[in-house]
C-alpha cells in the first residue's frame, strides 16, 4: 500500500500539468488561470476560518484535559477543513477536487464516517497483532531505550547479559525477558 501511495504521488503533477493542459484547450488559457486563482483565494479564506476555529478546538481540548472531561468538539472537523484549505491552495484541478470534498459541509460527514470505519479496523488489526505477540511470548530484547545496556545498569546486568548474583544467573539472554500478559484494573483510590 504505501509503494502505491508514493507513485501515486509521483504521478499527480504529471496529472496535474496534462488536466490543465486539457482544460485550457476546452476553455481557454485564461479562464484556466483564472479559475485556478480563484479556487487558490477560495483555499485561503478556507484555511483563515479554519485557523480560529482550529485554536479554539484545541483551547476546548486542553481545557477537558485539565478537568478529566471529555471535549464537546471533535477535532477531525477542523482537521478535515485544514486539509482541504491545503489542498485548494495547491495550484491543479485533482487537488482542488479534493480540497472541495474536505471543505464543504456536505461531503465532510461522509467521510468522517469513512475515516471512522478506516481507524477502527486499523485499530483492530493493531490490537491483533499486539495479541498474537504476546500470545506467542513475545521477549524483550535486552536493549535500553538508548542502546546496549552498560556495567553501570540500573538493573545490575553485566555486558555478557547475566545478572551477577540474580535468578537467571547463567542463562543466556535470549532466555530472559518473556512477556506475560495481564490486565491492570485501578482501584476507586487510585483514581483520585
Amino acid at each position: 500500500m504505501p509503494l502505491l501511495l508514493v507513485l501515486a504521488l509521483m504521478a499527480l503533477p504529471f496529472l496535474e500539468v496534462w488536466l490543465m493542459i486539457v482544460v485550457g484547450g476546452q476553455i481557454g488559457v485564461s479562464w484556466t488561470l483564472a479559475s485556478l486563482v480563484s479556487l487558490m483565494i477560495l483555499g485561503v479564506a478556507v484555511l483563515r476560518h479554519t485557523g480560529r476555529a482550529f485554536r479554539e478546538v484545541l483551547q476546548e481540548a486542553d481545557e477537558a484535559m485539565r478537568t478529566g472531561q471529555q471535549p464537546r468538539k471533535g477535532l477531525l472537523d477542523p482537521l478535515m477543513l485544514m486539509a482541504g484549505g491545503i489542498l485548494l491552495v495547491v495550484p491543479g484541478f485533482i487537488t482542488a477536487t479534493l480540497g472541495l470534498l474536505l471543505a464543504t459541509p456536505f461531503t465532510r460527514p461522509a467521510l468522517r464516517w469513512v475515516f471512522a470505519g478506516w481507524a477502527a479496523r486499523r485499530m483492530r488489526k493493531m490490537q491483533d497483532r499486539v495479541n498474537e505477540e504476546f500470545a506467542a511470548g513475545a521477549t524483550i530484547p535486552d536493549q535500553g531505550p538508548f542502546g546496549p545496556r552498560t556495567p553501570g545498569d540500573p538493573f545490575g546486568r553485566t555486558p555478557g547479559g547475566t545478572n551477577p548474583g540474580g535468578a537467571d544467573q547463567g542463562r543466556p539472554t535470549a532466555n530472559r525477558g518473556r512477556v506475560i500478559q495481564g490486565r491492570f484494573e485501578p482501584d476507586e483510590d487510585d483514581r483520585h
